[in-house]
């Protein structure tokens, strides 16, 4: 028998909030492997205890990165603390996240990357090193108004517009009316320069009527449309379900209003790429333990995590920045987080200790190398592990840099290593770094290999296939 998600009073919350809101349906979420939401819809009559406590059926064969063909059938189980009324689906629909287990042994399914995530969560409990992690992902994004993309034997092709991107300064179809941010310039001029302000505005409304807790939104550093909207810390997985429910709002609101958004981290050349600032603290009894009296105002254990997480960065970065595309936003200039130290306001730095409040409350490590295409639950998972691996073993990262790593010359500049400069350099350094992601179980062997696997024959080896546009202009005439 499989146990129940939930117990009877949140049940009842459930229950009571479709009724009042009048819901007619129930929409399930779940996250396949590499990151993307999926979804089916029940009529609210489907709405009762067997759900939650007996599951819903599905064929996870389907699912990229899940089961082979002959052991495809797998459940659903909502977990009813997910539950909100859907802020972008007409007409009312409940919507709730789930988790997916295996119908045969009625245990969590291993490849279910919220399932990694609850697990590192015990983890961290069971260590005694702290009780909660605290995240507070910052999320760059493109708002574009068309992409078109073509990909054969004989055409390859990509094409992007924003009505606010500098290259529209000439543009002499209809009236110009100007206003537009230059390239790294978007950072953060009022209306009429920025341009998309209505639409950010539209989607902080959707986002706080679906329970997000939304600090500020506002344009970002590179032209054409690149936004950010603060989101307050949380705890990891629920912080991971923010994240889904975040790039979901924000897509449904852009294309509902004729636009198009895109989490993907450098879709434009000679202008800053979109990270995934990652803001991460450990608490006990209430208190932050990364508070202390070491360099900007940490405390030891926090300066093992620092080395844990330069440490095994390069191996991190298969989860944290997980895309080709990754490494075109991950190379020097455009404020790229690529050198592997740490430092109090660098943010050429992997590792930044913010330091805008002297509240021992708000001292925290930021790892700014991951961006928006990260799967949440397994990028928050392995910093998480690298983290504590780096106070277990009591691992120290070098000196800090406190200068502008790219007026460094000779020696000084010598000693700084990089994070890999592909996502291939990335998933080898996974291959042979993974020890401390699999301590307490929480990522399988089986999870990182099909990651692996995955990542290669589907998104490396495919690239690397096809001829790129530039080889034409440097290659076309020999």
């Amino acid at each position: 028998m499989v146990k129940a998600t939930g117990n009877a009073t949140g049940l009842s919350k459930v229950f009571s909030l479709a009724k009042e809101k009048g819901c007619q349906f129930v929409d399930l979420k779940f996250i396949d492997l590499p990151g993307t939401w999926q979804h089916y819809t029940l009529p609210i009559s489907e709405l009762n205890e067997e759900l939650f406590t007996e599951g819903n059926g599905f064929d996870g064969s389907s699912i990229r990165g899940f089961r082979a063909i002959h052991e495809s059938d797998m459940l659903l189980f909502p977990d009813p603390s997910t539950a909100i009324v859907d802020p972008v689906l007409e007409p009312a629909t409940l919507s709730l996240i789930c988790d997916v287990r295996d119908p045969v042994d009625g245990k969590d399914y291993d490849r279910d990357p919220r399932n990694v995530a609850k697990k590192a969560e015990a983890y961290l409990k069971s260590t005694g090193i702290a009780d909660t992690s605290y995240w507070g992902p910052e999320l760059e994004f493109f708002i574009f108004n068309s992409v078109r993309f073509e990909q054969n034997s004989h055409v390859g092709y990509y094409e992007i517009d924003s009505q606010e991107g500098i290259w529209n300064s000439g543009n002499g179809e209809g009236n110009n009316l100007g206003y537009r941010p230059r390239h790294k310039e978007g950072y953060f001029p009022t209306p009429p320069t920025d341009q998309i302000h209505g639409i950010r505005t539209k989607m902080a409304l959707k986002m706080m009527e679906g329970g997000l807790d939304i600090e500020k939104h506002h344009h970002e550093v590179a032209t054409g449309g690149q936004v950010e909207f603060g989101l307050r810390f949380g705890t990891l997985t629920k912080q991971a379900d923010n994240v889904m429910l975040y790039k979901y709002i924000a897509k449904n609101v852009a294309f509902q209003n004729g636009y198009t958004v895109t989490f993907m981290p450098k879709p434009l050349f000679q202008d800053n790429g979109s990270g995934m600032h990652c803001h991460q603290s450990l608490w006990k009894k209430g208190k932050n333990t990364l508070t202390g009296d070491k360099y900007a105002g940490v405390s030891q254990d926090a300066l093992w995590y620092i080395g844990g997480l330069l440490k095994h960065a390069p191996a991190l970065l298969a989860f944290c920045a997980p895309t080709t595309n990754s490494y075109r936003r991950l190379v020097p200039g455009y404020e790229a987080p690529i050198n592997l130290v740490y430092s109090k306001r660098n943010r050429s730095a992997c590792v930044r200790i913010p330091m805008y409040s002297t509240s021992p409350k708000s001292k925290r490590i930021e790892f700014r190398s991951p961006d928006p295409a990260a799967n949440p639950y397994l990028a928050f998972s392995a910093c998480l592990m690298a983290g504590l691996d780096g106070i277990k073993k009591k691992i120290l990262p070098p000196e800090p840099v406190d200068k502008d790593i790219y007026e460094l010359e000779g020696e000084a500049k010598a000693k700084i290593k990089s994070v890999p400069g592909s996502l291939a350099e990335a998933l080898d350094a996974l291959e042979k770094d993974h020890a401390f992601l699999t301590e307490g179980g929480v990522f399988t062997n089986d999870v990182i290999e099909t990651w692996i696997e995955f990542k290669r024959t589907r998104e490396v080896d495919q690239v690397a296939l096809r001829p790129h546009p530039w080889e034409f202009m440097l290659y076309s005439d020999v």
